[in-house]
């Protein structure tokens, strides 16, 4: 991609020889886990070929590359979505950028509508397989064998377990289900909801699924944790909207933030 080689070379003049383990996508409201890196050498999008310009509130538009917990990690702080520009692929060139840098692993984060009761707002779901017929698979018009990636085990159960671990250390509850991607950005209506529970789905959103497919293209061992951030519709009496979103993230994030520390600090 032509603008991969030209997004490298913005890093490597603002941050000679920096390779990364880790690629981290921060979702809704998840920003605040930046303040977590160490070192930290910040990157408009803007300066960045083929990385978007986020047009929706709590995504910062910003690459942040140093360490949390000893480990190299470059961090999206904000993705681009399908319903800002009717593309779900694009996300390639950044993820393709991150992979150049050296990251392996690819741990993507969402703010989304909970299914489960139990798992109220505030919680944080680990995803371990997800459901995706609403949107277009962002391979399409791809060339190659490559294209046909294989979604058996979509999520890598090495770095959930590395989650659990970490989460358990700390007394945090993880959950995990499948995560389910609609397209927005309307809401999904109360009957929506009703026909994903019988999908499957435990969790929805608008993001992560196209970051995955992409991902496990490029190589990465990818994860994807939710913060949830509301009961789904027609669970609740609370109108949805994403300034709900944004104030129920807060202590998610906050749990996030210190799993992710222990996770790196065991340098899994």
């Amino acid at each position: 991609m032509s603008n991969v080689k030209a997004a490298l070379d913005v890093i490597a003049s603002k941050a000679p020889d920096f390779k990364a383990e880790v690629a981290l996508v921060l979702g809704s409201g998840l920003g605040g886990v930046v303040d977590a890196v160490s070192d930290a050498i910040i990157i408009a999008y803007e300066d960045l070929p083929g990385f978007p310009r986020p047009t929706v509130v709590g995504h910062g538009g910003k690459l942040v590359l140093g360490r949390i917990g000893g480990v190299a990690v470059a961090v999206m702080q904000g993705r681009a979505h399908y319903y800002e520009h009717g593309r779900s692929d694009l996300m390639a060139e950044p993820l393709e950028t991150l992979r150049e840098l050296g990251a392996g692993r690819l741990l993507l984060t969402n703010a989304a509508g909970s299914l489960l009761p139990d798992a109220v707002p505030g919680s944080l779901m680990l995803i371990t397989d997800h459901i995706s017929l609403f949107g277009p698979n962002p391979l399409i018009g791809y060339h190659g064998n490559d294209r046909f990636v294989g979604m058996d085990v979509p999520y890598d159960p090495e770095i959930g377990s590395g989650l659990h671990d970490a989460a358990a250390k700390l007394g945090i509850k993880l959950f995990e289900g499948t995560y389910c991607w609609c397209t927005g950005p309307s809401f999904e209506t109360p009957a929506e909801i009703r026909a994903l529970k019988v999908l499957g789905a435990d969790a929805v959103g608008m993001s992560t699924v196209p970051e995955n497919i992409l991902g496990r293209r490029l190589g990465f061992k990818v994860a994807a944790v939710s913060n949830i951030t509301n009961l789904a519709a027609g669970m609740s009496a609370t109108p949805l909207s994403h300034d709900q979103t944004l104030e129920m993230s807060k202590d998610g994030s906050a749990n996030l933030i210190k799993i992710l520390l222990q996770y790196f600090s065991s340098d899994v």
